[in-house]
């Protein structure tokens, strides 16, 4: 096992089983969370996060996190990555104009 897996595991119970990383613990614990409040108490909960961020960093909070993450990731793709993704994006929107087409075509 590396290092960084090691890291990653919650220490094992008494019988030496049930080893489980830090990520899955949080997933489950995520999953658990919103079945105990629901749809609309985990989309409420969603909104007083952003609230408390707006409080933290100001209005433009999110507008601010969205545009340096949009900048992270055009660093990561680079232009030729990044025009690939506009490309995917815009095929994704014209098969789904045509599917609507169809729809429409079939009531």
């Amino acid at each position: 096992m590396a290092n960084n897996d090691r890291n990653n595991q919650t220490p094992s119970n008494a019988s030496g089983s049930g080893d489980m990383s830090v990520r899955e613990a949080g997933q489950k614990g995520g999953e658990i969370r919103k079945e105990q409040l629901g749809p609309e108490g985990y989309s409420e909960l969603g909104h007083q996060g952003v609230e408390a961020l707006r409080e933290q960093r100001g209005p433009n909070a999110m507008s601010e996190i969205g545009r340096e993450g949009g900048e992270t990731r055009k660093e990561q793709l680079g232009p030729e990555g990044y025009s690939e993704l506009g490309t995917k994006g815009g095929h994704r929107v014209r098969d789904l104009i045509n599917k609507g087409k169809e729809s429409e075509g079939n009531e």
